[in-house]
């Protein structure tokens, strides 16, 4: 069992990875992702475009002072968190948690939660989510999340449905973050 090297190219936004396989890259050195609002922060994904990676989910997402990475939601595999710099704010269960560099948080199914960027400056949390088949997600209406922007007007399983007032284009760009 093993895979062959996977083709990374160069585009004008960083590199991206084209096919499967394994690959070395720096994330400061990768396409990044914005939506055009800019109200989600920037995200990498390091996975090539043929498909997600088949056990997980990962990459890095920065988030500046109010900025949500989605909206509050569970998911129904376990996700974990880590805060590598910056400060924000976790919305877990109804409940607000101030978080700052090197806290974990971990989700185990069923756990409703969203991170909302805070403090002075940009805030980079690695993010990791399990995958499988049957996973789903419920995006619950949410007093908390919504003081923040970060709620679903109504209870759906539908992504569609509850980003429907976001935008969807979305633009590859270079990282603003770690530099």
């Amino acid at each position: 069992m093993g895979g062959g090297k996977a083709k990374i190219e160069q585009t004008d936004a960083g590199a991206i990875v084209a096919s499967p396989g394994w690959f070395v890259l720096n994330m400061a050195e990768v396409a990044w992702m914005r939506d055009a609002s800019g109200r989600g922060g920037e995200w990498s994904n390091p996975e090539p475009p043929e498909g997600e990676f088949e056990q997980y989910g990962i990459g890095i997402h920065v988030l500046h002072p109010g900025q949500m990475n989605g909206l509050y939601h569970a998911e129904s595999m376990q996700e974990d968190f880590l805060v590598l710099s910056g400060e924000c704010l976790l919305l877990i269960e109804e409940e607000e948690r101030p978080l700052k560099a090197w806290d974990f948080v971990h989700c185990s199914p069923g756990t409703h939660h969203i991170f909302v960027g805070g403090g002075d400056g940009p805030c980079a949390i690695l993010m990791v989510g399990a995958r499988g088949e049957g996973k789903a997600i419920n995006y619950p209406p949410s007093e908390v999340a919504a003081r923040y922007g970060a709620s679903a007007s109504e209870e759906t399983d539908s992504g569609r449905e509850a980003y429907s007032d976001w935008p969807r284009n979305f633009e590859q760009v270079r990282a603003t973050w770690p530099l």
